[in-house]
C-alpha cells in the first residue's frame, strides 16, 4: 500500500464464475496519498483476458478524501472462457493531474461451465 498512493481490493470477491453468467463485484478505493484526489476507476478490456468487464467500464468517484478516505464501487464482470484467470486492467485515474495509477491483479477466479451444460456434452459423448 505505501508504493501505491491509490490502492482497489476486492470486497468478498468469487473463487468461481459460471461462464457467461454476470456477476457483480465490489471494490475498496483507497486514497493513501496527502492530498484529497478526483478519481476515476476503470477497467481496461485490453489488459483483461477470460474474465472480462461487462457494462460501462469506468466510474467516476469524484473527491476522495485523503490519509485512507475511501469508497466503495460495483462493476460487472463475466467470465468469457473456462478455466483459471486472474482478473487485472484495474486502473485508478486522477481527473486532476492526469496520474494514472495500474492496479496488481484484483484476484484469481476459476471461470465454469454451468453443471446443466456440462451434463449435456457427458450424455452426448455416452450416446457417441
Amino acid at each position: 500500500d505505501e508504493l501505491l498512493p491509490v490502492t482497489v481490493e476486492p470486497i468478498d470477491p468469487p473463487s468461481t464464475m459460471r461462464l457467461s453468467a454476470p456477476e457483480n463485484i465490489s471494490l475498496l478505493v483507497v486514497n493513501h496519498s496527502s492530498q484529497a484526489m478526483n478519481l476515476q476507476i476503470q477497467m481496461r478490456l485490453s489488459r483483461m483476458s477470460g474474465v472480462v468487464v461487462c457494462g460501462p467500464s469506468f466510474i467516476t468517484l469524484g473527491s476522495v478524501p485523503p490519509s485512507g478516505g475511501s469508497c466503495t464501487v460495483d462493476f460487472r464482470l463475466v467470465a468469457l472462457v473456462a478455466g483459471l484467470f486472474s482478473v487485472s486492467g484495474c486502473f485508478v485515474v486522477d481527473l486532476t493531474t492526469g496520474m494514472e495509477v495500474e492496479q496488481p491483479v484484483l484476484f484469481d477466479v476459476f471461470a465454469k461451465l454451468p453443471a446443466d451444460v456440462s451434463e449435456e456434452e457427458e450424455k452426448k459423448e455416452n450416446l457417441l
